[in-house]
């Protein structure tokens, strides 16, 4: 099997998400045959660097032995069983283990991201409505922000292309000032954006909290806004406001947890407990689907009760499979078998002295990173239809990385050695400069 073949037979028959189709008649999808570590190798042999973990799932590179290992020993003893009226161990010992690193207790499984966001979306307005308060079934998301793309996950997503054509069929929540510290005036500090958008969602809460059931929001990184990273003081914030005024809390970790902002979860950087955690993409180490859904014992037992109504009624056929399942039990055994987060702050150092020609090119604004997050904004206007070109020089120079509109970012896998730092930061400026002067040779 050579590129070109596979290529084509793709383009006969695969529908690509999050893709106009018609732009691949130009530059047709790049045919993957393996993957090894922080590499993916194409049909005639050229590697690629994984630069964003495959849509940010992949923790410890891409074929694991210990994830592998674990998974071979689940296909010997069970493969899957419907979880309505059966039960596994990997569940149960997955269930176990999430609470303990969460504080709640009690574990809903889905098979995606969006699926995550739709099950505490509904999980939360039918609490209220199971507690004598069914007006409470508005919900309420961050400018900018990004949950899904399902029916229900659109209604909290606030990024127009995603939801427009869709409109007639979602009920849109409001959407309440984003605490991205990018809006800080002169002589303001992320921590005073926080705290202005903290006061808007404070004005909103006064008025409507009485229909509202939730806040749903990414703890400290806005990921599809373009890696805008925020205070923790919002999330302290926006933790007694909800508090106050009798709103559920929901934070969306599916991108942001399991290291990937430098602690386990990106909410413990304030110290609170939301009410809901939606995981997801880290929690099999970007090998198989699962989702899953964090609460607490108050919403636990509003539900339970001798009338099948008040149940949460609510299934996915592959809801806690095993195998997925036991692949998140391996992943999370990588982090208490080595100090990850330890290790990941020395890399992202690392990182931070190869990433060091990017971050001062003059054309670069607002470098920052998180944990394991880097971002670079570039100046509005440096080429037009930038995040595709850019992505295809990238390519060209060995490195997978894809900019959202003209934030380039890189979320690496937390397995990079020397070379593919190396690699990493290299591909990612000379990618730049071949998408400036392109730019720079069309006005010649």
């Amino acid at each position: 099997m050579d590129n070109l073949s596979m290529t084509q037979r793709s383009l006969r028959h695969v529908w690509h998400p999050c893709t106009q189709m018609k732009l691949h008649e130009a530059h047709p999808p790049v045919p993957i045959a393996r993957a090894e570590g922080v590499w993916l190798y194409d049909f005639e042999g050229k590697r690629y660097l994984d630069g964003i973990s495959s849509w940010w799932v992949n923790l410890f590179g891409h074929g694991h032995p210990h994830i592998k290992a674990a998974l071979r020993d689940q296909l010997e003893r069970l493969d899957h069983v419907m979880l309505a009226g059966f039960t596994h161990e990997p569940v149960v010992e997955l269930s176990e283990r999430l609470g303990v690193l969460t504080g709640l207790g009690h574990a809903f499984y889905g098979s995606d991201g969006a699926s995550a966001t739709e099950i505490a979306l509904k999980m939360s307005a039918h609490y209220w409505r199971n507690t004598g308060k069914p007006e409470k079934c508005r919900f309420i998301g961050l400018a900018g922000g990004y949950h899904g793309e399902t029916v229900g996950a659109l209604a909290v997503t606030d990024i127009a292309i995603f939801r427009e054509a869709y409109a007639p069929l979602v009920r849109l929540a409001a959407t309440v000032p984003s605490p991205d510290a990018r809006g800080a005036q002169p002589r303001e500090s992320a921590a005073d954006v926080a705290h202005h958008a903290a006061a808007g969602l404070q004005s909103w809460l006064e008025q409507h909290h009485a229909q509202t059931a939730a806040l749903i929001l990414e703890p400290m990184v806005q990921c599809a806004a373009g890696m805008a990273m925020h205070d923790a003081a919002y999330l302290r914030e926006a933790r007694a406001l909800c508090d106050r005024y009798e709103v559920h809390l929901i934070a969306d970790e599916i991108a942001t947890g399991f290291g990937r902002t430098g602690t386990m979860f990106a909410h413990q950087q304030a110290g609170i407990r939301p009410d809901f955690i939606c995981l997801s993409k880290g929690l099999t180490g970007g090998t198989l689907p699962l989702s899953a859904v964090l609460t607490t014992d108050t919403v636990y037992e509003a539900f339970y009760d001798d009338d099948v109504a008040r149940g949460f009624l609510h299934s996915h056929s592959y809801t806690g499979n095993p195998l997925a399942c036991r692949a998140a039990l391996a992943t999370l055994e990588l982090f208490e078998q080595t100090d990850v987060l330890a290790r990941n702050t020395m890399l992202a150092n690392t990182l931070d002295q190869a990433f060091a020609p990017l971050t001062q090119h003059p054309a670069v604004r607002n470098a920052r990173r998180l944990g394991m997050i880097w971002a670079w904004d570039i100046e509005p206007g440096a080429a037009p239809n930038f995040a595709r070109r850019y992505t295809q020089h990238a390519m060209a120079n060995g490195v997978l990385l894809r900019p959202i509109g003209q934030a380039i970012y890189a979320m690496p896998p937390y397995v990079m050695d020397e070379e593919a730092v190396d690699h990493l930061a290299r591909g990612a400026l000379a990618a730049l400069k071949a998408t400036l002067a392109e730019e720079s040779s069309a006005h010649g």
